[in-house]
Order: C-alpha cells, then structure tokens, then sequence
C-alpha cells in the first residue's frame, strides 16, 4: 500500500510537471540572467517524454545561486535515440561557445550527457555532470513497453552496453537516485562516480527531495564528497 501510494504520488508529479509544461513555453530566456552571475553555466537535459520543465525547480535554484542555466529547445520532449541527443547537446554548446558546462540531467538525460562527455566532446566543454535517476544499466521493464524511445532502456541495449564499458569518465558524475525508483528496480549506482542516495522515492518526484538542491549546487560548484 505504501509503494502504491508513492507511485500515484510520482506521477501526479508527471502531471503537474506536464501542465506546467504547457502552460509556460519559452519562458526559459528568464535562467540566461542571472542577478549576480558565477560560473559555471549550466544545460540542463530531461528525461524521455519531459520538456525542459521537469527540472524547473532546479532551474529556480541555480538561478538565484547566480548560474546561467541552459535548455536545449531542439530536444523537445526527448523522443529521439540517445545519441541523437548527445550530438544536439554538443551542437548548443559549440554554437553557443560554452565551456567549462556542468549538465544537470534527469533520467535518459544522464545517458545522453555520458555519451556527449564521450564522444561529442572533443574540446572538453562538459566539465562534469549531475545525473538523477539515470538508468546507467538500463530497466528490465523497458522490454515489456513498446515503445521505441523506451525500449532504448533494455539492459541489452548496445548504446547502454558502449557506455557501461566506459568508466573513466564516471570520476566526472554524481548520480543521484531515489531509495525506491518504480522505473528502475536495478537502481542508478554507478561506479567510480559520486553517488547520493535520497530520501524521496520515487522516479519523478525525487526532483522535489529537499535534500536535492544542495547536492546539485554543491557538484555544480566542484564541493561534493567522494
């Protein structure tokens, strides 16, 4: 009963977050100015089937904290394959000459953000990465939803298996994770990064943890523990 009452919880989280969504398009200019601006810039990346609005409230915090946050309007509610992403993140970051970025991503955003840290980013841009309920070893659910953009989650998933070879650049992540996720029963510990537990369960609503803001802006900034 209580998990089930945490998932209603999750998605009336999706619905809020969604309707917002509609409501508020192409307010984002707002995070391009901050009162007191103090680096580092930061893009952040959503989830699949979430427009940029998922991580407003994080949106909210870096910007009083003074950051410039970025959102990549060409994602749209990030249907397309993880690499496609990857490459159009890397492509707002060359047009818009950004460097030294932090992303903060929620979700398949995360996959997206490892993937440009690896391959769509020669020149070292991406400084680091805040990941919150990324699938990093895929869902055993993904198999069971047929859905292109979701079946991209299946553990056996080549794109998921090329990342999970590559543990270098994991020293560069904070993985932020739920102690209960509904979509990701194998959960979003990864190795070799900095990984943060949360009170909050949930796969969405993990976004509201109290705990949340702090972990960002301390990683945003370089000052989270290993």
């Amino acid at each position: 009963m209580r998990r089930a009452w945490w998932r209603v919880r999750d998605y009336a989280y999706v619905l809020h977050r969604q309707l917002d969504g509609l409501l508020h398009r192409g307010d984002a200019e707002v995070y391009l100015a901050p009162r007191q601006r103090v680096a580092p810039d930061v893009v952040l990346v959503p989830g699949v089937y979430e427009s940029w609005q998922f991580l407003r409230p994080l949106a909210e915090a870096l910007h009083r904290a003074g950051h410039v946050v970025h959102v990549l309007p060409g994602l749209g509610y990030n249907r397309k394959p993880v690499p496609a992403g990857a490459a159009l993140l890397a492509r707002h970051l060359a047009q818009h000459d950004l460097r030294d970025v932090v992303v903060v991503a929620h979700s398949k955003g995360g996959l997206i953000g490892k993937l440009a840290m690896l391959r769509e980013d020669p020149q070292g841009r991406i400084r680091s990465m805040v990941a919150i309920s990324t699938p990093f070893a895929g869902s055993v659910y993904a198999r069971w939803v047929p859905l292109a953009a979701v079946r991209a989650f299946v553990p056996t998933d080549a794109t998921l298996a090329a990342l999970a070879a590559e543990l270098d650049v994991n020293q560069r992540i904070t993985s932020a994770f739920s102690r209960w996720d509904p979509h990701i029963p194998g959960g979003s510990r990864l190795d070799g990064a900095v990984n943060i537990e949360l009170r909050t369960p949930g796969h969405f609503r993990v976004l509201l943890d109290d705990e949340l803001e702090r972990v960002v802006l301390d990683a945003v900034r370089g000052q989270e523990g290993r």
